[in-house]
């Protein structure tokens, strides 16, 4: 009789809105993973998600030890330079890393925290939504596999900032500080750079409200275009990226609710620390973005 896979303990760092609507939700329901607690540097935020979901609260930094003590895994829904080192410190404790985008908003936290999952000989994983989507990542492998692509033009317009929202992301910090560039730009090139290779070359100039757009050349030859902002007009908010090529154009789908992927990249995280084989949207991929995204945001000034 073939004997049932252990189930993956898993910790969640953050008790914010993410991580109250996506990670711990994902994490409660997931059969294949026993949900060992969840940490916060507020007390009663890291409690209110626990009770929700039937796990440990731990806060303090003797409770990042005591969390990662009890766990395989650690899941992360925490701004990313916040992110980063308690990354390289779950590695260096043997952990698994199940990351946000970005990893980090600078290259030199973002290498760091590569490194320290190489030196652990960990896996990891970065959450970019649209590789795990269950319509979108087959539709980049299919766009992959087709090749022959000439240019594509991605748009990811939010209206987080617009007047009178009422958004919970609205208060974060960090994503008023960095933009649409930061928050949005991992996951555009999370779809683009597998379809038309890396980025060998990007042009950053400023829009409306803090709109940025790039212009970026790929190893294939391709070249693209991008436009993000997280304060466009709600009536124009909406997300496209379009394909033009030898075989025509290809339109990325609509994808399912964030909860089912995040499901998925914990079933691929499992996959990963079981085999020992590198996942394409690893750590090693996140510190690459981070460092075509710090690129451009030189560019801007």
């Amino acid at each position: 009789m073939t004997q049932r896979a252990k189930p993956l303990r898993i910790g969640l760092f953050g008790a914010g809105p993410w991580a109250e609507r996506t990670q711990a939700p994902a994490l409660a329901a997931h059969g294949g993973v026993d949900f060992a607690g969840v940490w916060a540097r507020r007390p009663e935020a890291a409690e209110a998600v626990a009770a929700r979901h039937g796990t440990s609260a731990y806060t303090g930094d003797d409770g990042i030890d005591a969390l990662l003590a009890s766990c395989d895994a650690a899941a992360f829904a925490l701004p990313p330079d916040i992110q980063a080192p308690l990354a390289a410190r779950a590695a260096a404790a043997g952990c698994h890393l199940l990351l946000d985008k970005p990893v980090a908003t600078t290259v030199a936290a973002a290498r760091e925290t590569a490194e320290a999952a190489e030196r652990a000989g960990v896996a990891s994983i970065v959450f970019c939504t649209l590789r795990f989507a269950l319509d979108t990542d087959p539709w980049i492998a299919e766009q992959a596999a087709v090749g022959g692509w000439f240019t594509a033009h991605a748009q990811w317009l939010g209206s987080l900032y617009a007047p009178g929202g009422d958004n919970p992301y609205a208060a974060s910090p960090w994503r008023r500080e960095k933009g649409g560039l930061w928050d949005l730009g991992p996951h555009v090139l999370s779809v683009l750079i597998p379809v038309l290779g890396d980025v060998t070359g990007v042009t950053a100039a400023r829009g409306p409200a803090g709109t940025t757009h790039l212009v970026l050349r790929h190893t294939s030859g391709a070249s693209s275009t991008v436009t993000l902002a997280l304060a466009a007009p709600p009536k124009a908010s909406g997300v496209s990226v379009e394909l033009a090529g030898e075989q025509g154009r290809a339109v990325l789908p609509p994808w399912n609710d964030a909860v089912t992927s995040f499901r998925t990249a914990v079933d691929e995280l499992r996959v990963a620390a079981r085999t020992g084989e590198p996942h394409a949207c690893d750590v090693r991929f996140g510190l690459r973005l981070t460092e075509i995204l710090a690129a451009a945001e030189a560019q801007l000034g």
